[in-house]
């Protein structure tokens, strides 16, 4: 579970207390951002967001991509699992993260699930592309934050490069998770892990 800008691994943990009794004999692991948010009095960024451009973004996506991968094989490793058995689950710039680090493995997760988000690289996706997991998109129609039209314009670029992309729009929710989104997940993330045992 990868948290979003100015939160910490204990800010998006608390979506296991929800999902553990539907997921069974799963682990659920949060990190922190390996940087003080710079834009919060407290809490961490996988990248900086003062800059926006769509350059300076991808070249921080790419930047935090190794501690990602370090700590999902250092996690894999320790359980005894392999890719197959593991979804990745972001927010916001924790989506950002794990759809560039999920489509940029060697071998695919069994699922991405990733909250009010976008997607960071769409214009070097086609030559990058390595691995295909499912995925799923949540996003509330009145985010302030991350307009819904990001989530939009990743089904599109996904769809294009012919990933499998399920999408959901939240009526009347900004920047977060409602109920309905919450419950959608949940159910994402347990099938995809009941397939990889199968």
């Amino acid at each position: 579970m990868l948290h979003g800008l100015g939160a910490d691994g204990q800010d998006l943990i608390g979506l296991a207390d929800h999902w553990a009794k539907d997921i069974a004999h799963t682990a659920f692991v949060a990190p922190n951002a390996p940087q003080p948010c710079d834009m919060a009095p407290m809490g961490y960024q996988w990248f900086s967001l003062q800059d926006r451009q769509p350059e300076t973004m991808l070249r921080g996506v790419r930047d935090a991509a190794p501690a990602i991968n370090a700590f999902i094989d250092q996690q894999l490793a320790e359980y005894g699992l392999d890719e197959s058995r593991l979804a990745l689950v972001g927010f916001s710039q924790g989506t950002m993260m794990s759809l560039f680090v999920a489509l940029r493995r060697a071998r695919p997760v069994a699922g991405v699930l990733g909250y009010s988000g976008a997607l960071i690289g769409a214009e070097t996706l086609a030559e990058e592309l390595t691995a295909r997991p499912p995925i799923m998109l949540v996003h509330g129609d009145a985010d302030d934050l991350v307009p819904v039209d990001a989530m939009h314009a990743a089904v599109g670029a996904l769809g294009a490069a012919e990933l499998a992309v399920e999408w959901h729009v939240c009526q009347g929710v900004g920047h977060g998770i409602d109920p309905r989104g919450l419950s959608l997940g949940g159910g994402f993330v347990r099938e995809r892990l009941v397939q990889a045992v199968r």
